[in-house]
């Protein structure tokens, strides 16, 4: 029969069993020393890190979506620099500009510009163009619906005068 009461023996005291954190005996009474080895974050850790996250989540959605509006407008600014360009090619071989936007790009009055959808390139604005012999607008309104929705609509003429809600850009 073992004696648990006695102390341990082979010099292992209770010192070591406590700087691991806990203690087991083995079969002959001796006290063991077991290491903890649980590992991970608590409660606590875990909700901080929600918290953070959410307060930048909070902070950077905003200004992405500014970013995404931003991104269109200048794209649909590009698109309508190129379109007022073919414009002007159209104006070179025909002395007159076109007002269709969906059709075929031809080099002449005949033709269109080239736009088969009518829309810009990502599909946030509705291109228009209006013409007579020797003035033109195109105009990029938004679509309904999208991200660019209140942004104003950007245009521009033959001379290059480009507005943009009430402002030139």
């Amino acid at each position: 029969m073992i004696d648990r009461s006695a102390p341990p023996r082979s010099g292992a005291s209770g010192r070591g069993a406590r700087k691991y954190g806990r203690a087991n005996r083995c079969m002959t009474g001796s006290v063991i020393a077991v290491k903890s080895t649980s590992r991970g974050f608590t409660l606590i850790e875990l909700m901080i890190v929600v918290v953070i996250v959410g307060v930048l989540a909070r902070i950077a959605y905003p200004s992405y979506l500014k970013y995404i509006v931003r991104t269109s407008r200048e794209a649909a600014q590009s698109h309508l620099l190129e379109l007022s360009t073919v414009e002007e090619k159209i104006f070179l071989n025909s002395s007159a500009y076109t007002g269709s936007v969906t059709g075929a790009y031809t080099g002449n009055a005949t033709g269109g510009l080239g736009v088969t959808s009518g829309k810009s390139n990502d599909g946030k604005y509705t291109i228009s163009a209006a013409a007579a012999t020797n003035t033109f607008t195109l105009t990029a309104t938004p679509v309904a619906g999208k991200t660019q929705v209140g942004d104003g609509n950007i245009t521009i003429d033959q001379s290059g005068v480009r507005v943009w809600g009430s402002s030139t850009w």
